[in-house]
């Protein structure tokens, strides 16, 4: 037989010669679009309380102002899903990119309370289109959609862990304010992601959503939100707050930009795993893990076990919206992933106020130990489902 005759390959059917899905092309441009407009919410939050005299706020009123993009959510998450769905991602996104552009000069020109309280609500709204739209990207097709969404979370924190060193490094030269120009601009960049977006709508479901008890799901999202986003963060800034070596606002922007950096090498590990060993399973796993670090927090042991809760926190990052998905296919997806999200900003919202009412006459132990009690039984109830 001559050499001619021999089998051959085509380059074509390498798998990694394959182009891109319109799935994961879409999931980057929506994450992409996130990325850009984060970063005015994200410096606002290390430099409004430092600074809130430059606001024109107190420090009372600069706390409500950090709270308000996520109370709106809570209350409008549920107009901003079906806007979403009728609409689609393109003119959602084109919207949401002007409302952030708007909101971060509104930080650099506005003074005083009610002037910037409705800065922080247009955000709010923004990111809840924003959020769900790089959820329901990815999960758009059910085939990879961890690993797609471990790699959305991934291209999100990107935007934060630039912007919060570089932010705090300016603010020392020019002034908390000003940084939010150059916000502004990098926002509006964010029209170039948007318009690649598809403009296609979303499904709508025809029956009218009724008042329903709330699923396993939902009470493991607000549990995660109340116990890592709220008394996990508010307990280790108490622990920290006379630790920060040096420059105070570089400190706390490095240990802020730290937390997304860890989103970004390891939501998409967590996504691969979960592609692996099923999103649930995973769930439960990381979230009794989890429970565990925290006693061992609450019990004194706090840098290893805060290291250790942001590892795992990331991880668990990409887990939910697969899990939505397959369990509410076809049009309810949207309004289901909603949902999920307004039980885990319920659970951060009345987490740090929480904190602060415990942790003054409260020891550490018990209240991290009831938290991650609770924690491990709604994740083993997430489990049966």
């Amino acid at each position: 037989m001559s050499a001619s005759a021999s089998p051959s390959v085509s380059p074509a059917a390498s798998p990694s010669s394959q182009p891109p899905s319109p799935a994961d092309l879409n999931t980057r441009y929506s994450a992409a679009t996130l990325a850009l407009t984060l970063p005015g919410d994200t410096l606002l939050y290390l430099l409004l309380p430092m600074f809130a005299p430059q606001f024109g706020v107190t420090v009372a009123e600069a706390g409500l102002l950090l709270a308000a993009n996520r109370l709106v959510r809570i209350v409008g998450y549920g107009w901003v899903a079906r806007f979403y769905a009728r609409r689609g991602d393109r003119p959602t996104n084109l919207l949401a990119v002007g409302a952030a552009a708007i909101s971060a000069l509104g930080y650099a020109t506005l003074s005083g309370l009610w002037l910037l309280l409705p800065m922080r609500l247009l955000w709010g709204l923004a990111f809840a289109a924003q959020n769900l739209s790089t959820q329901a990207m990815a999960t758009a097709d059910l085939h990879g959609a961890s690993k797609r969404n471990g790699r959305s979370r991934a291209l999100v924190a990107l935007g934060p862990t630039l912007a919060l060193p570089l932010g705090a490094v300016l603010a020392d030269a020019w002034g908390p304010r000003a940084i939010f120009f150059v916000l502004t601009l990098v926002a509006l960049l964010g029209f170039w992601t948007a318009r690649r977006l598809p403009a296609a709508p979303h499904p709508v479901p025809t029956a009218k959503r009724r008042i329903t008890l709330p699923t396993s799901l939902d009470v493991w999202s607000f549990l995660e939100g109340f116990t890592l986003d709220g008394l996990f963060v508010i307990g280790l800034a108490y622990l920290a707050r006379d630790l920060l070596p040096g420059d105070a606002v570089l400190a706390a922007a490095l240990l802020m930009a730290l937390r997304y950096f860890g989103e970004i090498v390891l939501a998409p590990i967590g996504g691969h795993m979960a592609e692996r060993l099923g999103a649930e399973r995973l769930l439960v796993s990381l979230s009794l893990l989890t429970a565990l670090v925290l006693v061992g927090f609450g019990a004194g042991w706090a840098l290893p076990c805060a290291v250790a809760i942001v590892v795992l926190r990331a991880l668990q990052l990409p887990l939910v919206p697969p899990i939505v998905a397959r369990r509410t296919p076809g049009p309810a997806r949207v309004q289901a992933l909603a949902t999920r999200a307004v039980w885990r900003d319920i659970g951060a919202g009345t987490g740090p106020i929480a904190a602060g009412l415990l942790l003054p006459i409260l020891p550490t132990f018990w209240i991290y130990a009831v938290s991650a009690a609770l924690l491990s039984l709604a994740a083993l109830a997430c489990a049966r489902r």
